[in-house]
């Protein structure tokens, strides 16, 4: 058996699978998950100012605030999601 071959095998028995999470994860990756609890807040904020606008307990004002910002969010991921599938069809149209 060849030197390169038993490095080989070590290295692959200590590698990581790639179907589990990196424990140590990237700025991109984190970026994205506070991108996404921003967008959560965002719509969550919009229900509770929509819901106390209802019962008369909140200014007029602030609802229309609030829905503003709730659709700017929904813009933004319905943009980055047409980007996202946009990338992946092109992906597919790479010859092989």
């Amino acid at each position: 058996m060849d030197i390169r071959s038993i490095t080989a095998a070590q290295s692959y028995a200590h590698a990581r699978p790639a179907t589990q999470a990196d424990p140590g994860t990237s700025g991109a990756a984190q970026g994205l998950r506070a991108t996404f609890q921003d967008f959560a807040a965002t719509l969550k904020h919009s229900e509770e100012v929509a819901n106390a606008a209802m019962i008369g307990q909140a200014d007029p004002h602030a609802l229309v605030q609030a829905l503003a910002q709730t659709e700017l969010a929904v813009e933004t991921a319905v943009v980055v999601r047409n980007k996202v599938v946009e990338a992946y069809q092109e992906i597919l149209r790479m010859p092989v």
